[in-house]
């Protein structure tokens, strides 16, 4: 059986849910995704000679951003003190993509996983916005959450062995 979705009450209206009651815990979440483009696209950013600059820098700025704000971008989320927001980029020559992974912590009464997957979001959207001249044909793909820690249910981690979708 599938629980009630917690952003509805009882006449199907959005609400943001009262954390109120909940202990304030140490919570962490990790999201990752990739975003794949043609081997050339990937070379500029590995030798830092992209047009706009150090692509991999702006977008770590832009994911910890993206994390700092994710209350203004996603309407129901509540808006939390993050106390650490770690952001890593890895290159993948084989697959011609770049990896985002991003690590999310407060301390507090709710998660922190939209945190971390708008970190990732944004970080892969910020390589897009600086890469589209040289390819508009760049996908992102594989956002996900992969693992939190903290709060009443404790500890979740995706299936590893998966892989991510795609």
């Amino acid at each position: 059986m599938t629980p009630p979705l917690s952003h509805f009450d009882a006449q199907g209206q959005a609400r943001m849910v009262d954390v109120s009651a909940k202990a304030e815990t140490h919570r962490v979440a990790v999201a990752a995704g990739e975003i794949r483009m043609r081997p050339e696209t990937l070379a500029l950013i590995a030798s830092g000679s992209a047009r706009k600059g150090d692509v991999l820098g702006v977008a770590r700025i832009a994911a910890i951003q993206g994390a700092k704000r994710c209350a203004d971008l996603v309407p129901l989320c509540h808006p939390l003190p993050l106390t650490r927001v770690s952001v890593d980029f890895e290159l993948d020559e084989a697959g011609s993509r770049v990896r985002c992974r991003a690590q999310v912590e407060t301390l507090g009464r709710t998660g922190v996983e939209m945190e971390a997957l708008c970190a990732v979001q944004l970080g892969l959207l910020t390589i897009y916005d600086m890469c589209k001249a040289a390819d508009r044909g760049m996908v992102i793909d594989g956002v996900r959450v992969l693992e939190k820690q903290g709060g009443k249910s404790g500890g979740w981690c995706a299936d590893e062995a998966a892989g991510p979708p795609g």
